[in-house]
């Protein structure tokens, strides 16, 4: 019984082993706050090992009480429930879990079956005379896992969804930010496609009075030309942004999962309000929230775990084996027969071909962390890009609102001095431009600034 002890307790000792290094995490140079952030900005930085940050609710999927806008909200959940490519993303963390499934299969016994009817004078060895031999069994075979192969195995099958389930949520957040900016987009266009009809309403007014004036041999036929220009200016641009509504509209209909149709929309773009406020959190919590970063991570666990199954492919293989059925001459007569075994195989030399495959599967993970240490930086650089858009693009909207106003009333003015006779009608005309521009630009601003508030909620890993 002591000696029967002390085996259990060494093989004991050698399941709990695990061929290579656990997972230690990884360590990365971050900021102490963003650059462009509302707080004043102060260049330091500090070194955070990822395995110590934790995940919290900010990784739930919350979204419009951001823009507050029924009808955006409306097609952010149609794409959330149809759209294809979020569809294509779940399936994938189905086969991460069957696939583990699959693996831990591996760590457990397999059992079988067989039957066989044969005759003949050999079975095994000659036999004096031709017999029948009829063989029923149950197996049980059984590779005990003394290194952890299998188990490093499982650690990068559970990385494997987790990497999975971080790919939905990326999907997830790329289309929603999609849908929004999509949405914005169109917001544009029909504003863009407004402002291009009534100025062309306030062009083709003014051609005919041109035109009266003109038949009267009051102004000269240049300026009739000039209107006459404008005019053609106004009425070419309302095919433009007719033809960008309708394929920005097509663009939508897929995103939601549906076929390109007319999209109801809810506020009008110059309604839409700009008191927005998305949690800008510590730099540090960007690592446990982008679903990038961490798809990134699990990338790493999964090399690393692998370099343990390459190692422990370099030690011998213990299998138990048995057989418990019946076997005979005759079916009527058939016996009991039994059979156990065990059986342990290694390789001796293999021309270093097991210790490449340990060098592929380090020079795997060091890319692993490469990676993880690239898409930390891209990460962080879309972020700043996406506070400075947002910081200039507020900026930017004040000078054009300005502009605007200040334009409409040159051209307002512009018109009375016309009509008076003090000014020329090309001062008019240009006065006329400078509105018609500035408005197409303060849409722009309001459109850019509007979606770089949905890309900071995508650059930021979401969770509101």
């Amino acid at each position: 019984m002591r000696k029967l002890l002390l085996i259990s307790l060494g093989l004991l000792s050698l399941w709990s082993c695990k061929s290579g290094q656990n997972y230690q995490g990884a360590e990365v140079t971050i900021p102490d706050q963003y650059r462009f952030s509302d707080t004043t900005y102060q260049q330091q930085f500090a070194m955070v090992n990822v395995d110590t940050l934790k995940v919290d609710s900010l990784v739930n999927i919350e979204w419009f009480n951001i823009f507050r806008d029924p009808a955006l909200e409306a097609l952010i959940q149609k794409a959330l429930e149809n759209n294809q490519d979020l569809a294509i993303a779940a399936e994938n963390i189905q086969q991460a879990q069957s696939a583990l499934v699959i693996q831990r299969s591996q760590m457990l016994p397999s059992i079988g079956y067989s039957a066989g009817a044969s005759r003949g004078n050999y079975a095994g060895l000659v036999l004096p005379n031709t017999q029948n031999v009829f063989t029923g069994f149950g197996s049980v075979n059984w590779e005990i896992d003394f290194w952890g192969k299998y188990r490093r195995l499982n650690e990068a099958a559970k990385a494997n969804i987790l990497a999975s389930e971080q790919g939905f949520r990326a999907t997830q957040l790329s289309l929603m930010s999609t849908v929004a900016a999509s949405f914005f987009q169109l917001l544009e266009y029909k504003l863009r496609l407004e402002i291009s009809n009534q100025t062309l309403a306030l062009r083709d007014s003014m051609e005919t009075i041109i035109e009266e004036r003109f038949a009267k041999g009051i102004i000269a036929e240049i300026d009739l030309n000039q209107a006459q220009i404008q005019s053609a200016i106004a009425a070419g641009s309302i095919p433009i942004w007719e033809r960008l509504i309708a394929q920005t509209e097509n663009q939508i209909s897929v995103l939601v999962g549906e076929l390109p149709q007319e999209i109801e929309l809810g506020t009008a773009l110059i309604d839409q309000s700009l008191d927005i406020t998305i949690p800008e959190g510590l730099p540090s919590q960007l690592l446990a929230r982008r679903p990038d970063l961490l798809f990134a991570e699990q990338e790493l666990i999964a090399s690393n775990a692998l370099v343990g199954a390459a190692k422990a492919n370099r030690l011998p293989n213990i299998s138990l084996t048995g057989l418990l059925g019946a076997a005979g001459s005759e079916l009527s007569s058939m016996g009991s027969a039994w059979n156990l075994g065990g059986s342990i195989l290694g390789p001796i030399f293999n021309w270093g071909a097991l210790q490449r495959q340990v060098d592929i599967e380090e020079s795997r993970t060091r890319q692993a962390v490469l990676n993880y240490e690239r898409t930390v930086l891209e990460a962080f650089r879309e972020v700043e890009n996406t506070l400075v858009n947002i910081t200039s693009l507020k900026k930017e909207l004040i000078a054009r609102e300005a502009h605007v106003k200040a334009a409409l009333r040159a051209m307002f003015l512009s018109q009375e001095r016309y009509n008076q006779g003090v000014t020329s009608y090309l001062e008019y005309l240009e006065s006329q431009r400078q509105a018609f521009d500035s408005q197409l630009n303060f849409a722009g601003t309001k459109q850019e600034l509007l979606s770089s508030y949905a890309q900071l909620y995508k650059a930021l890993g979401g969770g509101w």
